[in-house]
């Protein structure tokens, strides 16, 4: 049995800035991811005047409840969605103007909805270049609070912002939800909410969010799920291989953590505790029908290890993975196909074809870290893959290429 220690989690690490950020005290950040995207997130707060003490792993982050420490910032979001969705939520609760711009990459991703609410709730936003879209800049003058509608289908992330603004207006929030993607993201915000001494509260569609500021706690920062799916997928994948994932057991809060349960329907034996998750090959992955709406990014993952099913796997409703770094469904198919893999796809769906992948292959990664990490596991059954951009997944996991060779090798 190979133990794995994954890096903290990237969508809990994002939250944990913003809540600290906004909270009253200094709170601790315990194992926080270290990566493009949260120094970016962490370099941006800095930016806007909160102070960020780093330490190897504990990151202290003095809070302003009442908003940025300066009165005009700019800031560089890299590529960083959270980043680049949180950060001007953040601000439209303070004092001040800040201009905010991004990567060529974030700057395709669409913030529109998001943009949509914070002006029905006041907020003075205003895009530089294409509407719905950074560069942007935020003239803030506090949130009064109230009630407003939210189409959350292209992103979780426009909810997840909303709603951790809640506490930090006037009166609160009450945002009701027409169409929601990635639905368990949101139950992390909302859990990491209520330990920060927030008050939240749904009802059907509707999220009620109390007037109740944060308070600073010390916050473990658990292990990344998505990240943890390329280890659990190599183990599935390898005859005689099993692979355990310390601190992503029964309690975890990311919903991606059911990828596991995606594996146990293809054939692998799975084991989950308070401590950990365990998947272990039992030699055969079989074919399947899945949908992965609610756990959409561990789709690459999926995809680059169907061809050595013993019968088609069909992927539904991820539509929403066209709008990440890259077109995932249509990079997933790309490569595949250049693998020589038999693939179809439609708006919202793949569907991929037992077959053996063949090499020499050039992985077009599309600045994609999640393309990357998916076909290095395809890769331990196909000699000759390499990637064109090998050094994106810096932007979750700088150590990924040494680690998981570390992994291969103890084959």
């Amino acid at each position: 049995m190979t133990v794995i220690h994954i890096p903290g989690s990237k969508s809990v690490t994002a939250r944990a800035l913003f809540l600290a950020a906004a909270a009253e005290g200094t709170t601790t950040l315990l194992r926080p991811l270290v990566s493009d995207d949260t120094e970016g997130f962490a370099e941006g707060l800095g930016a806007l005047g909160y102070a960020v003490r780093r330490e190897p792993d504990a990151w202290h982050i003095e809070g302003r409840p009442a908003g940025p420490g300066v009165e005009t910032a700019e800031v560089y979001c890299r590529d960083g969605a959270t980043t680049a969705r949180f950060l001007p939520t953040l601000v439209a609760a303070g004092h001040g103007t800040y201009h905010f711009d991004a990567s060529a990459q974030m700057r395709r991703r669409p913030l529109g909805p998001l943009s949509t609410a914070l002006r029905e709730l006041g907020v003075d936003l205003r895009h530089g270049e294409k509407d719905g879209h950074h560069p942007l800049s935020v003239h803030a003058a506090g949130v009064k609070g109230g009630a407003l509608t939210l189409d959350a289908g292209q992103s979780s992330q426009y909810l997840t912002a909303l709603l951790m603004l809640g506490p930090l207006t006037a009166e609160g929030l009450d945002i009701t939800v027409t169409d929601l993607v990635s639905e368990p993201y949101v139950e992390i915000t909302l859990a990491m909410m209520r330990s920060f001494g927030a008050e939240v509260t749904r009802e059907g569609r509707t999220y009620r969010v109390a007037p109740t500021g944060y308070r600073a706690p010390t916050y473990g920062i658990e292990p990344d799920a998505s990240t943890a799916s390329y280890f659990f997928a190599a183990a599935a994948l390898e005859p005689g291989r099993s692979v355990t994932v310390p601190g992503l057991g029964t309690g975890a809060l990311q919903g991606d953590l059911a990828f596991v349960d995606v594996l146990r329907r293809m054939g692998a034996d799975v084991e989950t505790t308070d401590s950990g998750t365990t998947v272990r090959s039992t030699g055969t992955l079989r074919g399947l029908t899945v949908n992965m709406r609610d756990i959409s990014d561990t789709m690459p993952t999926l995809a680059a290890i169907a061809p050595f099913a013993d019968g088609p796997v069909r992927i539904e409703d991820v539509a929403n993975t066209r709008v990440k770094e890259c077109d995932r469904l249509d990079a997933c198919a790309e490569n595949l196909r250049r693998l020589g893999i038999s693939v179809e796809t439609g708006p919202d769906w793949i569907e991929i074809h037992p077959g053996t992948p063949t090499g020499p292959v050039e992985i077009a990664t599309h600045g994609d870290h999640r393309v990357v990490m998916s076909f290095a596991v395809t890769a331990l059954r196909t000699p000759g893959i390499t990637f064109d951009d090998p050094g994106c997944v810096k932007k979750t996991f700088p150590d990924f290429h040494e680690v998981f060779h570390r992994y291969a090798r103890t084959a």
